[in-house]
């Protein structure tokens, strides 16, 4: 199971965790199912936290100086 999400996209990680969160809040699953649903959907969250840190590190803002010359810096959570 590992392996087969590693493969995932973060977009189609984040359809399958949503998946699976679904199907969890159904009640309509048994508690083994359930414990495998809950098992891959930590893989999922693992996986879809690891891509946003890396983007997040590689997210640069461009920004205007005084004299309107346009320079890159790190991206800040300020807004």
């Amino acid at each position: 199971m590992a392996s087969e999400v590693k493969e995932l996209s973060f977009e189609a990680a984040l359809k399958r965790l949503e998946e699976l969160v679904e199907k969890m809040e159904s009640g309509q699953t048994d508690l083994d199912s359930m414990v495998k649903s809950f098992e891959e959907g930590k893989e999922l969250v693992k996986l879809c936290t690891e891509r946003l840190s890396s983007v997040e590190r590689k997210v640069e803002e461009l920004a205007k100086d005084a004299s309107g010359k346009v320079s890159a810096k790190p991206f800040s959570e300020e807004f």
